[in-house]
């Protein structure tokens, strides 16, 4: 039996964007909280840290875009 697949995604090879190491201070329940919200995950701490500033930069971005301020 043959099967043609027209939507085969191809394969790339992944870049991994340059990075800076930096170190910065988190209280302990933020990090109790973030080491078991990706427990069983796979994801690493630097992972989740990274998304989630991504994710606050973004949410920035549209606020500023809406015209609404950032500081409450």
């Amino acid at each position: 039996m043959y099967c043609e697949v027209n939507d085969v995604a191809k394969f790339k090879v992944p870049i991994v964007p340059a990075t800076t190491q930096k170190s910065i201070r988190f209280p302990n329940n933020i990090i109790d909280e973030v080491e078991e919200a990706i427990r069983g995950t796979g994801a690493s701490f630097s992972a989740f840290v990274i998304e989630a500033t991504r994710v606050a930069l973004e949410n920035l971005r549209e606020d500023a875009e809406a015209g609404e301020d950032a500081q409450p």
